[in-house]
């Protein structure tokens, strides 16, 4: 009776509430939003807005108790040190920055939702999204992956084409839900041949049985790696996966293009780094080398793609914001490639500049939000005189895009690049090191060419008639973007993007000590 009793108390496995708090909080308050919404009047739609700005920052506030770094939860009775969850350094950091993402797209997203949105089901998806890309840092097992990967991306689908009627809506949100089925499905199957040659789901454990892999199963270990990594490279917009990026942007509503952006990248490369770096450093020698390779098509043909968007035409801004997105995705990928040829782990390179690239891309598409109210086409050309008309603006703006192309005074950005830089250099890529700096100096011409239309002035609209002068006036930008009122909420989201890159350009410790330090 008491072997019984014994054998069923082993079986029991103890939640740690606290350590799965983020993404519990913001599932929770999602539903609470959904239901919320069949009972709140058309006048009140507004506190669905609040109610979810104030979940995301109570999720962000309970990461507070978790700084050690130290939980773990439904861990295998029979094998402690396997678990489905843990909230370590490197879990702790991504979930910032996926939360913080999260509730600067809901600001930005505040003023959309009472004229353009339906509300509930905004915030609800968004709120689904987020806590999808909240677990997925702090999954250990394949399982809990690729289910955190489709709760991240499922919402993220129909969030894409909510804006009703908007055929370019719809067809973006079809495209990115059709490659990115294809992406799954890719990744179960090499789920399964990693499971069918290891017998286990957990990282830890699936590293182990890779050490030992019998000969006869050894091909089929390393197809189902790489068929594993194909949904991540996904995610990261990596290249060949890269194609659904501009278009998806663009036909998004603009808050969730910023959203796609950065927490989208997060919840690609943060499964990248557990995949390779966890389960499978036996086979750096197959995924290494994978990695560089993407590393250096992905940041060539963002770059030189982006340099077709030219400031004195009719070019998308954020059409360029997409194509720098993926030159920029490049480099992220630099430090999971060194990881496979250095005993030092190399990711926290990628975090610091993840952080980085968070905070200034976000502020860069809260101006672009700005823009859009007075031009919804947002094109380049559109921010001509913008520093006339609100040199604040201009400033934090060009601030955005010099972090970005890693120049003074956007020293964070700097730094985060030379980081970057030197993992490559240290993992013996000297060859990427290379490839990484010819597309640094490309992507100065379109960041610098895009900075310099912020402070001319603005066409005077010529003597015309018809189309001609409605033409010239929209050229005249800066008068119009001036002119027109700015919601407090995305105020307070420029302000936060501003003062954080200004921040961390001042102490970039801040941020660069995650490349320090071994976050598993």
């Amino acid at each position: 009776m008491t072997a019984a009793a014994d054998s069923v108390t082993s079986l029991v496995q103890s939640v740690d509430w606290l350590a799965i708090a983020p993404p519990t909080i913001t599932a929770a308050v999602g539903l609470l939003v959904l239901v919320a919404d069949l009972f709140v009047s058309e006048r009140r739609r507004w506190l669905l807005g609040a109610m979810a700005v104030t979940g995301l920052a109570a999720a962000i506030l309970s990461l507070a108790p978790l700084r050690a770094g130290d939980r773990e939860t439904f861990c295998l009775t029979a094998a402690a040190d396997a678990c489905s969850y843990t909230a370590d350094h490197f879990a702790l950091a991504i979930q910032f920055l996926v939360l913080g993402g999260a509730l600067l797209t809901a600001l930005l997203s505040l003023h959309e939702t009472r004229d353009r949105l339906p509300a509930g089901e905004f915030w609800f998806l968004l709120l689904s999204s987020a806590a999808g890309a909240a677990l997925l840092p702090a999954s250990r097992d394949l399982a809990t992956l690729v289910v955190a990967l489709e709760v991240a991306s499922l919402p993220a689908f129909a969030l894409v084409g909510l804006k009703r009627g908007d055929r370019l809506s719809s067809e973006s949100a079809l495209k990115f839900f059709l490659s990115s089925v294809t992406a799954t499905a890719v990744t179960l199957l090499g789920v399964s041949f990693v499971y069918a040659a290891t017998g286990s789901l957990h990282l830890t454990q699936i590293a182990v049985e890779l050490d030992d892999v019998p000969g006869q199963l050894g091909t089929l270990a390393k197809a189902g790696i790489a068929l594993t990594l194909v949904g991540f490279a996904f995610k990261t917009a990596a290249v060949p996966f890269h194609f659904w990026v501009p278009d998806t942007y663009v036909g998004a509503p603009l808050p969730v293009a910023a959203y796609l952006s950065v927490v989208g990248k997060a919840v690609g490369f943060s499964g990248l780094i557990l995949v390779t770096v966890i389960a499978f450093p036996a086979y750096a020698d197959v995924w290494g080398p994978a990695m560089a390779v993407l590393a250096a098509l992905t940041m060539t043909a963002g770059n030189v793609a982006a340099l077709r968007q030219r400031a004195d035409r009719s070019f998308s801004a954020v059409r360029l914001l997409a194509w720098s997105s993926v030159g920029q995705a490049g480099y992220l990928l630099v430090p999971i490639a060194a990881a496979a040829y250095t005993s030092d782990v190399q990711i926290g390179a990628t975090v610091a500049y993840a952080l980085m690239y968070a905070v200034v891309n976000l502020g860069a598409f809260a101006v672009a939000a700005l823009v859009a109210r007075t031009h919804p086409l947002n094109r380049i050309s559109d921010y001509r005189g913008l520093y006339a008309a609100r040199p604040l603006t201009a400033l934090a703006m060009g601030f955005f895009l010099l972090c970005l192309a890693g120049l003074p005074p956007g020293i964070i950005g700097l730094f985060a690049k030379v980081t970057v830089f030197s993992s490559a250099v240290d993992a013996g890529l000297g060859w990427l090191a290379v490839v990484m700096g010819v597309n640094v100096v490309i992507a100065l011409y379109y960041y610098l060419q895009w900075t310099a239309v912020l402070f001319r002035g603005a066409e005077e609209p010529e003597a015309a008639g018809g189309a001609e002068v409605e033409a010239a006036g929209a050229e005249a930008g800066g008068a119009a973007v001036g002119a027109a009122a700015v919601p407090a909420p995305l105020t307070v989201a420029l302000a936060l993007t501003a003062a954080g890159g200004v921040i961390l350009s001042g102490y970039p410790q801040l941020v660069l000590r995650f490349a320090a330090d071994t976050l598993f």
